[in-house]
């Protein structure tokens, strides 16, 4: 049988991998967002709304992720 510990590590260095995706996600996003900006600055405030609502969709794998890992301790 596996010490709790151990299994709490283990959540962890899984949720730290799992965290990965999301931030590639918010990363391209937003170099998507600057080379936009850099091709066309007047479409900037449409970009940067359409960004932080894209933002939010990625960060929300993230926040499953840590709550996957305290669940299933």
């Amino acid at each position: 049988m596996i010490p709790m510990e151990i299994v709490g590590s283990i959540n962890m260095i899984g949720y730290a991998l799992a965290t990965l995706g999301p931030a590639l996600g918010v990363a391209w996003i937003f170099a998507s967002v600057i080379n936009g900006t850099a091709r066309q600055p007047e479409a900037r405030s449409a970009m940067m709304g359409t960004a932080f609502i894209g933002m939010a969709v990625v960060e929300a794998l993230a926040i499953i992720g840590i709550a996957l890992a305290f669940a299933l301790q």
